[in-house]
């Protein structure tokens, strides 16, 4: 007698924050870190073992969501990239970010 394998769908480890930021297994990992690792080459083990807090199976299923979803995740990671610039933009207005090493060593003494 033969066992069947019971091959029963895989839950995505991918959860959005309440500022709809995508986090990966429970994690403080965000989708984001996880794409642009895997596009600059990092295998799946490289980077479980770079972000220990996630899980090996985690980043795999994230890697194939991306593959099999990879235009409305392209689009989120442009809309995430554009939040951003937006804010380092309006940081940089309020706190000017020339000659802040200089600032930092003068408070020191």
């Amino acid at each position: 007698m033969t066992a069947m394998l019971q091959i029963q769908p895989v839950s995505l480890p991918l959860a959005s924050d309440k500022h709809g930021v995508v986090k990966v297994g429970g994690t403080r990992v965000t989708l984001d870190t996880i794409v642009k690792a895997f596009l600059r080459g990092a295998t799946a083990e490289e980077i479980a073992q770079q972000y220990p807090s996630v899980s090996l199976s985690d980043v795999y299923a994230t890697i194939s969501y991306y593959l099999q979803n990879q235009k409305e995740v392209d689009k989120y990671l442009a809309k995430r990239k554009k939040q951003a610039q937006s804010v380092k933009a309006e940081n940089e207005k309020r706190f000017d970010p020339h000659g802040i090493r200089e600032r930092l060593l003068a408070r020191k003494k």
